[in-house]
């Protein structure tokens, strides 16, 4: 399952993806896989990881579980293949960097481009059961996904981490906060989205903040 993941990250991870919750994490899904249709396609579970090795990391955006419907998870946070419906939440991010950097906003809510420039769009749990929200929390993802992120925060170059949402806010103990830079909002759910995300220019605050940190502006377009 994680045979292809980019030296880079196989070393970072190595403790966890040997340890034996991993294994037992690996078991747990297979199970499931056995009598529910889990989500994404395994092929796809650690496609942030493999589209964004370590080295290649700008920045991070933290998402929660996968989406749980039919075809909508492809391993990216917030993320949805091509032909997929835009769910509601990636329909605020899109509409918020519309009005926030004027970017011109495709049909799809592919996000694949932004992971291969450098976005690490990662999810703190990587696989749910279809129509049950949360159903592989807490089953030992969370240990390999904080691994990850301690990974990054490891690194010489500073990056910037884009938490959304309480869950993400709580990872904030395992970034360096000396070194690197932090915006946090609401979660752009249709739910917590107008109490302190849309209009909030989370965008801008990204842009500023690699700025600071000496590095280019982060290129959000999105292919059509």
């Amino acid at each position: 399952m994680f045979a292809d993941l980019p030296v880079c990250w196989a070393r970072a991870l190595h403790h966890e993806l040997t340890s034996e919750s991993f294994a037992s994490l690996c078991a747990f899904v297979e199970s499931e896989r056995l009598h529910h249709a889990v989500f994404p396609p395994e092929a796809s579970v650690f496609a942030a990881l493999t589209a964004t090795p370590l080295s290649s990391v700008r920045w991070v955006l933290l998402g929660q579980d996968p989406y749980h419907g039919e075809g909508q998870a492809n391993g990216l946070c917030f993320s949805v293949p091509r032909d997929v419906a835009i769910p509601p939440s990636l329909r605020n991010i899109l509409k918020e960097l519309r009005s926030d950097l004027g970017v011109t906003i495709p049909t799809h809510g592919d996000l694949s481009s932004w992971a291969q420039r450098g976005a690490l769009l990662l999810n703190t749990v990587l696989t749910v059961r279809q129509g049950s929200a949360a159903s592989h929390a807490k089953r030992g993802w969370e240990r390999l996904t904080d691994a990850a992120i301690s990974a990054v925060s490891a690194q010489a170059r500073p990056v910037v981490f884009v938490l959304w949402g309480k869950p993400a806010e709580a990872k904030l103990s395992l970034i360096d906060k000396s070194r690197h830079r932090v915006v946090i909002r609401a979660h752009p759910s249709p739910l917590s989205a107008s109490r302190g995300f849309l209009g909030t220019r989370p965008f801008s605050e990204l842009q500023e903040a690699l700025q600071q940190l000496g590095q280019p502006p982060f290129d959000f377009s999105l292919p059509p």
